[in-house]
């Protein structure tokens, strides 16, 4: 039986990089289980608002985060606008893969990539 390939996502190279550059990210965050859905967390949190709130001696950190919220954006519109047409190709039909097609693409609306990126514009 062949082994899974893991790799560790977009976000998780990100959140090495803060690290490197001596910003406080918790060790569950940087060597966890890719294969698990990632999990938000305070520290990183607080690293990321950091980072906006010294943008200027972090510009390239604060640009990275901009450029995850652009990403983010853009998918949650490629997501709905996959949703739409799904609903309106084959109605409320069983989708590929045996998923419930409509009600799972409904259901992954309410994903958030990077949810500290969103998270901590409540606090600045």
């Amino acid at each position: 039986m062949a082994k899974a390939y893991t790799a560790p996502s977009l976000y998780d190279v990100c959140l090495k990089l803060l690290e490197k550059r001596g910003l406080a990210v918790p060790a569950s965050h940087l060597e966890r289980d890719w294969r698990q859905p990632y999990a938000a967390n305070a520290q990183v949190e607080n690293a990321w608002l950091f980072v906006y709130r010294n943008h200027k001696q972090h510009w390239d950190l604060y640009q990275l985060g901009e450029e995850l919220a652009d990403l983010e954006d853009a998918f949650r519109l490629w997501r709905f606008r996959h949703l739409t047409t799904v609903e309106r190709v084959i109605g409320f039909k069983r989708g590929t893969g045996g998923t419930g097609g409509v009600s799972y693409l409904r259901k992954m609306l309410d994903v958030v990539l990077f949810p500290e990126i969103w998270s901590l514009r409540t606090s600045l």
